[in-house]
């Protein structure tokens, strides 16, 4: 069967389930497997594949939603009749022509990169060897669906302290990313569930969300963060937040707003609040803001958050924790999924923990990074008022707003130019929002060496077209 020819690549970083959506979207566009051929269940096809029924079973959700197969009660699934697959594969054509074309830059400012020069390599390998061992031959096979618990005592551990987030081992689940974690929460939430997402706001989820815009309402961030008023006047059931430093505008969620946002979850039993915990670990002014699950009183916060950051994006370990009535439907419905972590990096990552050596290394990159803010903060100052910064209270990225009559997207044409990666805050809306008006980039400072910064602004200045006004 054609199925049986798929190759996915578990070193790519396209999740797994969308490497397969896509091969078999493919193959029934091009005909290649044809129409009313009933495909392989769920459990076979994960076998062959040698991945998670997890993985197959959101690959077929996307397809049956978009179309290209149907699930028939007790007989399985069947690819359908596509009456427009010219256009389909019309517009396919050009996705993956435009995914393939992807321009080299000579400066990245892109939020997603981290300081790989400052990785402690010789930990990790040392780690590393003590796990991979003989004596550990249980490895080789399959552990708990939740995630082995001596990593979820570690980070049950870890949140506790540095987040103020009270929970058990038992109410963490692992996934091999927050993209593989949102659409299970999506579904354990229910049919019914509306979401609110922030606008700007993060990219995948508004990929995963607004796909369906009945079920998706955005609500506009200002310099306190999510304008919850505007929730409060929405038939959003569930509110999606990155209150610690909000991607991509960096406001931190109010003291005010937290208590707006934790009172309207709980004027309804149905709602829940879905805390991303995005850039947490690097606050560089006062002292740390405490998470919303740590301050919920009712159990409406579903806390979520990975080791992208504070370790390396390339280790796929993303973490949620659960109210307890929702871990409770949670086992009921998922617990014959296998974790989608290997075991061999969970345990690496336990014991990295578990020796102190992950502490320690966070507070290195505070310095580093708090150190690379200093520098950019210093250089956009002799650019000011014509340039301001915003967001630097913490996380790997902030916002510049320009006084110009350029618009947005000329700025980021000038970069692209002069080889320099940055992002428009136009980007991440999903609706207009006349608190954008401006033209604001998006700038990430974690990939750029420190003895780099400053030139690297200077050209992203020239580029821009932008004069010194102070010395």
């Amino acid at each position: 069967m054609d199925f049986l020819m798929f190759q996915l690549e578990a070193d790519s970083i396209i999740p797994l389930y969308e490497q397969l959506y896509t091969e078999i979207k493919q193959a029934i566009i091009n005909g290649t497997i044809e129409e009313g051929v009933k495909i392989p269940s769920k459990r076979k096809l994960a076998e062959y594949l040698s991945v998670s029924q997890t993985t197959v079973e959101f690959a077929y959700s996307q397809l049956v939603a978009e179309g290209f197969i149907s699930s028939e009660p007790r007989r399985g699934f069947y690819v359908q009749n596509l009456a427009e697959l010219a256009l389909i594969e019309q517009r396919t054509s050009i996705i993956v022509q435009d995914e393939g074309s992807k321009a080299s830059y000579s400066i990245d400012f892109s939020p997603g990169k981290i300081d790989t020069e400052s990785f402690p390599f010789s930990i990790w390998r040392k780690c590393s060897k003590e796990v991979i061992s003989e004596s550990n031959k249980d490895l080789l096979l399959l552990g708990h669906p939740q995630g082995d618990y001596t990593l979820r005592q570690q980070i049950c551990t870890y949140l506790y302290q540095s987040r103020g987030v009270r929970c058990t081992p038992e109410q963490i689940i692992l996934g091999s990313g927050t993209e593989q974690l949102m659409p299970l929460i999506i579904r354990l939430l229910g049919e019914k569930a509306v979401f609110g997402i922030e606008n700007p706001g993060y990219p995948l989820t508004h990929h995963l969300l607004l796909d369906d815009q009945e079920k998706t309402v955005p609500i506009s961030v200002d310099a306190d963060g999510v304008i919850v008023s505007q929730l409060e006047h929405s038939n959003a059931t569930v509110m999606y937040v990155t209150p610690s430093h909000q991607f991509p505008t960096g406001a931190v969620l109010s003291a005010t707003r937290r208590t707006q946002l934790l009172s309207w979850a709980y004027q309804a039993e149905n709602r829940y609040i879905i805390e991303d915990d995005y850039d947490s670990e690097f606050r560089y002014t006062g002292r740390p803001i405490p998470s919303l699950q740590g301050i919920d009183q009712n159990e409406r916060v579903i806390y979520l958050s990975t080791f992208s950051k504070s370790l390396m994006p390339s280790l796929r370990i993303a973490y949620a924790v659960l109210p307890k009535q929702l871990i409770v439907k949670y086992k009921q419905k998922y617990s014959y999924y296998a974790a989608t972590v290997p075991r061999m990096d969970q345990q690496i990552l336990s014991k990295f923990m578990e020796s102190g050596y992950f502490a320690k290394h966070l507070n290195k990159m505070r310095k580093i990074y708090k150190r690379k803010l200093e520098i950019i903060t210093k250089t956009i100052a002799a650019y000011d008022p014509l340039v301001t910064i915003s967001g630097e209270q913490a996380g790997m990225h902030l916002l510049l707003t320009f006084e110009t009559v350029k618009p947005e997207s000329e700025l980021i044409a000038y970069a692209k130019q002069a080889g320099i990666r940055v992002y428009g805050i136009q980007e991440y809306l999903s609706t207009s929002d006349n608190l954008f008006n401006k033209p604001k980039i998006v700038l990430g400072f974690g990939g750029i060496e420190v003895e780099k910064i400053e030139t690297s602004i200077e050209q992203l200045m020239e580029a821009l077209k932008i004069k010194k006004l102070s010395l």
